[in-house]
């Protein structure tokens, strides 16, 4: 069997069972041995030595494998000397030129810490010095959610100053359900740095945001991260990576990228792997390591290309990828110049994506350029800026920013389209209007229509006839973050349970399609035979089984509907351990129905106050969701029956009848299975399609969508599925 590695458009054939041996010499190349006998000397890539910028040669070896660099980076010490030279004259609101910009986004999977790594950029370029943000770790996420969560939920955007050089930085979220703010800043940037954990190697987002940058034409710089556990595997997540930048396509130019190798929590990074041997020896002594990042802000100086685009002479143009509320100016649109400058002051206009009509003209009151965590006012911009503008309040997301001599707006980057949806309505059960501030429909709607705004993945779908609306997603978490946003803003919601948005084939109006995800799973070897049996059951096609240091590595290939639901169950399956990743892989034919996984439910048929005496009773019949002196109402869904079969009405409220007659028992004897209270999470994840969640600011309650037990029969009978409404 033959394997091959591309090296500048050609291909080297080698024996499979041939092995490549990599030594380092002295004279800082690198050796490679094949299976012949004959030794071949490469020069290293970029690396510091003495302060410059090493030349990039056209060929390099890294781990275990030979690649080509079809772009050669010249090294010019006078040039480095007199950056060094400039980079305390640089004021942080000055226009500088565009040579000396670069613009770069930060990628990765969830958790392979790469936020980690902009805290790390941030605090030893010194763009944080002298603010208490220095003493603070993930300082990006600033949302109250993310600090909660430990995620990235929206991209944020900052800038330092380095060697004479700015260099904007957006860190981007890991999660497959918030893809799309990865997808619209990518017009932003003109290179990314692609972190992944250097044991877990490429997983479905690595996946997702590297063919994204791919199609743009970018060349990522790769970056190693976690390199210092004893768990790393740095050459052979190396070669993971090769097969993925081929397998999506790569050109030569891409596939040669700049690799580094780097510990984003200690806080270093070398692309030279005896150096991290030392600083991993360092730290397994007990001493500091002392590296630093700077060898990374180094590689993107050198990597990077400044951006493209004319200043003197040209008319201003801006692509808006961000809406910023502030307190005092309203709404800023936030984006990367295209051409031209403006100034504070300025007419400008703004213009609709796709018709080009003008929706607004006004003039800017202010500009402002992030830096660190603080905001910058500048008097001027130009090409290649990434700014906040300040003075058009009706501007959107995807809208253009010009001068008012432009006509024509600027082209964007139409992100994937959602897969999932749920419906959001008004509060109507019961207890309605006893914790929120915003109740009607139309604070909804209103609310709805500005995250749109906002978030170019979410879709807000009114038909006009009725109050309820319809909110399409990339997935349960995103939605979920929604919800849970709202309700810390007082509003009280009636959410229907998460569907999937099926749709015709364009060639054959009879076949319907349904999305598909591509999901990775890492469990303990003895659950991996639980796991397998589950995802078959619904769908799932195992595409990969692998071993991972002690755990068990699958790929499954899966529609998103057997996906919904299935996370409390690998929970409970993997007893805790496992760790699942998905992301969206394509529509593809309908797959037919699978057998439901959840039992009846236990449904409240009495107004009032849930009582231990009656719960009690119940209890042995499931699993309870209330507790004792919970209110409950009729149509509430209160427990889960332990058995298959209809749902069944239970009186919680019932109470022990007093009698004049001394009893031996009492109530407080009474011991009840203590009550986990819901996440938003696990309520989307675990309710039925005839039911609906209550959401309000304090309470999360499960109840059916028709309250009233008999309406409820009736329309069981009458109810229609979406594929046959689809079909229809």
């Amino acid at each position: 069997m033959q394997a091959s590695i591309r090296i500048s458009g050609r291909r080297v054939s080698r024996l499979a069972s041939a092995k490549l041996a990599v030594g380092r010499s002295s004279s800082r190349s690198l050796t490679l041995c094949a299976a012949t006998g004959t030794k071949t000397n490469y020069p290293t890539g970029l690396g510091l030595l003495s302060g410059r910028h090493l030349t990039l040669p056209p060929t390099r070896v890294c781990g275990s494998r030979l690649y080509s660099s079809s772009a050669t980076a010249t090294a010019s010490s006078a040039g480095a000397d007199s950056a060094a030279n400039t980079s305390s004259t640089v004021d942080l609101g000055d226009m500088i030129p565009m040579d000396r910009i670069r613009n770069i986004g930060i990628i990765a999977h969830v958790d392979h810490g790469k936020t980690t790594l902009v805290d790390c950029l941030l605090k030893q370029s010194g763009a944080l010095s002298g603010s208490a943000a220095m003493q603070e770790t993930r300082v990006m996420d600033s949302n109250a959610l993310e600090k909660e969560r430990g995620i990235t939920i929206l991209s944020k955007v900052t800038s330092l100053v380095y060697n004479g050089h700015r260099i904007n930085i957006i860190d981007t979220p890991g999660h497959a359900d918030f893809g799309g703010e990865v997808e619209r800043i990518l017009s932003m940037v003109d290179s990314v740095v692609l972190v992944v954990d250097a044991t877990e190697g490429p997983m479905a987002q690595t996946k997702f945001v590297l063919t994204k940058a791919l199609a743009r034409g970018l060349t990522p710089l790769v970056v190693l991260n976690k390199v210092d556990r004893p768990t790393s595997r740095p050459d052979e997540v190396d070669s993971e990576l090769l097969e993925l930048f081929m397998a999506l396509g790569a050109s030569d130019e891409q596939t040669a990228y700049e690799l580094m190798y780097a510990s984003a929590k200690e806080g270093w990074c070398s692309s030279d792997l005896g150096q991290v041997s030392t600083y991993v020896d360092a730290a397994s002594k007990g001493q500091k390591a002392s590296g630093t990042m700077l060898p990374l802000l180094d590689a993107i100086i050198a990597r990077v290309p400044p951006p493209k685009g004319e200043r003197s002479g040209a008319p201003f143009s801006m692509l808006v990828t961000q809406l910023e509320a502030n307190s005092y100016l309203g709404k800023c649109a936030l984006g990367r110049i295209t051409s031209g400058t403006v100034r504070v002051g300025d007419r400008i206009r703004v213009l609709e994506p796709g018709t080009s009509n003008v929706k607004e003209e006004g003039k800017v009151t202010k500009l402002f350029l992030r830096s660190g965590v603080q905001q910058i006012e500048m008097a001027q911009a130009g090409a290649g800026d990434v700014v906040a503008i300040s003075g058009v309040p009706t501007v959107s997301v995807n809208s253009t920013i010009a001068g008012l001599d432009i006509s024509q707006a600027l082209e964007f980057i139409p992100v994937d389209p959602p897969t999932i949806s749920v419906t959001f309505s008004v509060n109507d059960s019961p207890l309605a209007g006893r914790e929120g501030s915003q109740l009607t429909s139309g604070m909804i709607r209103d609310r709805l229509r500005r995250e749109a705004e906002i978030n170019v993945a979410l879709q807000v779908v009114d038909d006009g006839k009725s109050e309820a609306l319809e909110v399409r997603g990339r997935g349960e978490l995103q939605l979920s973050v929604l919800i849970e946003t709202m309700r810390r803003e007082g509003f009280e919601l009636s959410v229907t349970p998460p569907r999937v948005l099926f749709k015709k084939n364009p060639e054959n109006a009879r076949q319907i399609l349904e999305p598909f995800e591509e999901i990775t799973i890492d469990v303990d070897h003895e659950s991996s035979g639980v796991v397998i049996e589950k995802l078959t059951k619904r769908k799932g096609e195992l595409k990969n089984f692998s071993d991972l240091a002690d755990k068990a590595r699958m790929v499954f290939h899966i529609p998103t509907r057997g996906l919904l639901g299935y996370a409390s169950e690998f929970k409970n399956d993997t007893h805790g351990t496992g760790v699942m990743n998905h992301a969206f892989l394509r529509y593809d034919e309908y797959v037919g129905a699978f057998e439901k996984s959840r039992k009846a439910s236990m449904v409240c048929m009495s107004l009032g106050t849930a009582t231990s005496y009656a719960l009690n009773t119940i209890e042995p019949r499931g699993r309870l969701f209330v507790r004792n002196s919970d209110e409950v109402y009729p149509g509430m869904v209160v427990g889960e029956l332990s058995k298959d079969g209809n749902d069944l009405d239970v009186n919680p409220t019932k109470a022990k009848q007093l009698t004049n007659i001394r009893a031996a028992g009492k109530d407080e004897t009474i011991r009840l299975t203590p009550v986990k209270p819901w996440t938003l999470e696990e309520v989307i994840a675990y309710v039925n399609p005839d039911e609906a969640i209550e959401v309000t600011p304090t309470q999360i309650r499960l109840r059916k969508q028709i309250l009233d037990s008999t309406k409820r029969k009736q329309l069981s009978r009458r109810r229609v599925s979406d594929i046959d409404e689809l079909l229809e």
